[in-house]
């Protein structure tokens, strides 16, 4: 729409969310909302977008205008998207990417009767996954536009939980006891290079490849979308960026500007100068959110603050790996129990929790064969029971080991 072609666009909010489900179910968690856009110093066109809804009245803040949403139930969506392809092609791409996200979730989620977690996580995730489509389609249809796509940072809030959906290298930033941490993972080279020890995170930020990312919504027929997921605490605030943003300004300094800045619109504003002071080459995009209220937890000290992959509860179930330590003290009850009726000994399974956002074995050991049944040789109870539970327990470890080669 004309609103792209602004040279900065702005968009405030503060509304209150009732708490369905929350640490403290009588207390209300407080949103407070302010989100700027600017189209730098050397690009004639904004090719960024950003979206601000409540989920619950699907009053969406696209426009340069400040609104008040109504509480809801339905939680709330922040989202940065940053356009590319040349010419009009990326503003195209990241509008689009921008209103069939909010599309999909007043489709899948709003008009859902599921109001639950996991039915809200799978609506963002697919919610990505169609704008991806969309986008791709489009410039199948119109030659002049082919190649065009988009990055989204897409963060859906819910009770006391907020999911993000990640294509590209924009970035969500949580801002937790002064300290600003990235929980979002760049699908870029750079990412790559540092991931496997090829290069510092130094190195990176300053490398002439730093803007090669390796996926965005749009270029391909298909994408794979990282899902994560974080528990917000009483005063956090949470940032999305475009790499505009996080590619001039250092952690250091985003942490610094949102603690000394007296409200989120100096905190945007802030940013975005330190931006622009530092060449402002790109089109710089922001959006703040800032949570406070009864129905949030004090944050802690010792709480994880990072990129975490989101497991749903069925998938936990097929996934949860399992306690190798406790299966073998079962498999030695069984051997002294050989030939008894006696019921066999339960296995423990217990979760090992998030690292690095992904689920590990608590013991990586090979495990034992199932044993060996010769022609002719009657099986006792027990070794049936032996047999049966090893089985098992061989199945999971490799149930768990595609999901971590999937994830």
């Amino acid at each position: 729409g004309p609103q792209s072609r602004l040279p900065e666009r702005i968009a405030r909010t503060s509304y209150r969310t009732p708490v369905n489900g929350s640490p403290s179910k009588n207390g209300d968690v407080v949103v407070h909302v302010f989100a700027k856009t600017d189209v730098g110093r050397t690009r004639e066109h904004n090719e960024d977008a950003f979206v601000v809804a409540d989920l619950t009245t699907m009053n969406a803040t696209l426009q340069p205008e400040v609104r008040t949403p109504r509480p809801g139930k339905r939680g709330s969506l922040f989202m940065v998207a940053d356009g590319m392809g040349g010419a009009a092609a990326g503003e195209i791409a990241s509008l689009m990417a921008t209103e069939v996200v909010v599309q999909e979730l007043e489709a899948l989620w709003r008009q859902s009767a599921e109001a639950d977690p996991e039915t809200f996580a799978r609506a963002i995730k697919a919610a990505a996954e169609t704008a991806n489509a969309r986008i791709h389609h489009f410039a199948t249809e119109h030659p002049e536009n082919r190649g065009m796509g988009t990055t989204a940072t897409i963060a859906g809030f819910l009770g006391d939980t907020l999911f993000l959906a990640q294509v590209g290298d924009s970035r969500a930033y949580l801002i937790r006891n002064g300290s600003a941490l990235q929980i979002t993972k760049d699908q870029s080279l750079m990412q790559k290079l540092v991931e496997a020890g090829e290069i510092t995170v130094e190195e990176a930020e300053v490398s002439e490849r730093r803007n090669i990312i390796l996926q965005a919504l749009g270029p391909e027929a298909s994408v794979k979308v990282d899902l994560t997921v974080q528990q917000l605490r009483r005063g956090d605030t949470l940032m999305l960026c475009s790499d505009g943003l996080s590619g001039l300004v250092r952690i250091d300094d985003i942490a610094r500007l949102v603690n000394e800045s007296p409200d989120l619109m100096s905190t945007c504003k802030n940013l975005i100068d330190l931006a622009n002071e530092n060449g402002g080459p790109d089109n710089i995009t922001v959006v703040t959110a800032r949570f406070e209220g009864d129905g949030l937890q004090p944050a802690s000290q010792h709480e994880y603050v990072g990129h975490r992959a989101y497991v749903s509860p069925s998938e936990m179930r097929i996934t949860m790996p399992v306690d190798a330590d406790a299966v073998r003290q079962s498999m030695a009850a069984l051997d002294a129990r050989e030939g008894s009726t006696a019921p066999m000994a339960e296995v423990e399974v217990e979760p090992v929790g998030y690292t690095s956002g992904d689920f590990l074995l608590r013991d990586t050991a090979p495990l034992a064969p199932a044993p060996v049944v010769r022609s002719g040789q009657r099986l006792s109870v027990a070794q049936v029971r032996l047999i049966f539970a090893s089985i098992t327990v061989v199945v999971g470890a490799w149930l768990a080991w595609l999901y971590l080669l999937r994830g």
